[in-house]
């Protein structure tokens, strides 16, 4: 572990985490992994993993799973509904319709249209109660606030509750929910951007923006996410009143992570120069790598919508992995990904004490001023 001055790792966040350090990894619907949770878990910070897609019986396993990798504290992660958004029900011409649009990637990849499905996702409630039987240290939400029922639950069972903001106005509604934290994630982050009270297209505030803001707005711990990768990231959102940071794209370059081999080369290139905003994966707006798909189906009428898009494109996305086609992969980045590059680290124990050390540096250099 890198030599840390002072106590600046002693925030309040890893007071309520459990943890030695102030870094969360990311929750990565689809890409997570026990391996890369356990490892910063390990190395002092919160691992996090992501349920998006889980059925409560595999919610259970993995908790088993990181319990018997790691003794530290982790965090699972999971997406609520957004209020008003309508799950779609469409008739079979419909869905033959939005099919059709990807007919030529199922051919490519030499897979069968898939049928459509009883459901597209597993129930909420009872992936809840699934995570809350779990007791990791630490529940998640993105896409909304949890319901006083299932803070409550968590509390009772000795468990921490984070809700994910891309506004204050959202982070005001979180902390009035009752959670313990809020993660204060910027449009530079990549992925999905998880707003929940207006639509995403309206909520793109910058982290550097956003952060200083939230921290002025409510009096639980801030965690500050998107465009952050080195300690500089870190030293920075300490500097903007955050408690702590998350990190997702850095650790999904690592070794350690789900991701094929195919994406995490792509990370590690130049190709990350440049992100964009799409729904063209999933039906939700997220940032990424522009690639093949993303430019083919540029036209968000042209398909599905959420969660529909979603199960569609995962029917063949994983199949691209394998084939190491990334032009028809979701390859969700951030715009500081091209300090992974950079800094050619790919092992997640030592990307956490790069990390600290970054930080110490910059924290002492502006200490000694």
């Amino acid at each position: 572990m890198a030599n840390v001055s002072g106590s600046w790792t002693n925030t309040s966040a890893t007071r309520l985490f459990g943890t030695r350090l102030p870094i969360v990894l990311g929750p990565f619907g689809g890409v997570s992994s026990v391996e890369l949770a356990a490892a910063v878990s390990n190395a002092g910070g919160l691992g996090s993993f992501g349920l998006y897609g889980y059925e409560p019986h595999r919610i259970r396993a993995t908790a088993e799973a990181l319990k018997t990798a790691t003794p530290a504290p982790f965090g699972l992660n999971l997406w609520l509904p957004v209020a008003g958004e309508d799950e779609p029900h469409p008739d079979a011409d419909q869905f033959n319709a939005w099919r059709e649009v990807l007919r030529p990637y199922f051919e490519e990849l030499g897979l069968e249209l898939p049928e459509q499905p009883a459901s597209w996702m597993p129930d909420v409630d009872e992936q809840i109660a699934a995570a809350v039987e779990a007791r990791p240290a630490v529940l998640s939400f993105v896409f909304g606030v949890p319901s006083p029922a299932v803070v409550e639950a968590a509390h009772r069972n000795g468990i921490v509750v984070v809700g994910t903001a891309t506004t204050v106005e959202e982070a005001v509604a979180l902390a009035d929910g009752g959670v313990d934290a809020v993660v204060a994630t910027g449009m530079e982050a990549g992925g999905h951007r998880v707003s929940f009270l207006r639509p995403a297209e309206e909520s793109l505030v910058g982290t550097m923006a956003l952060v200083p803001q939230v921290a002025d707005a409510v009096s639980v711990p801030v965690i500050a996410a998107g465009g952050i990768s080195d300690g500089r990231g870190l030293a920075a959102a300490l500097c903007l009143g955050a408690d702590g940071v998350q990190i997702g794209t850095a650790f999904l370059a690592t070794e350690q992570s789900a991701a094929v081999p195919a994406y995490r080369e792509v990370l590690r290139g130049p190709a990350t120069a440049r992100t964009v905003l799409t729904r063209a994966l999933s039906g939700r707006l997220a940032r990424g790598i522009p690639n093949r798909i993303i430019r083919e189906l540029p036209d968000p009428s042209a398909h599905a919508p959420f969660p529909v898009q979603n199960w569609l494109t995962g029917k063949f996305r994983p199949e691209a992995g394998k084939q190491g086609n990334t032009g028809l992969m979701s390859l969700w980045a951030g715009q500081a990904s091209p300090l992974i590059g950079a800094a050619g680290e790919y092992d997640a124990g030592r990307l956490v004490e790069r990390i600290v050390a970054g930080a110490d540096e910059v924290l002492g250099r502006l200490g000694g001023r």
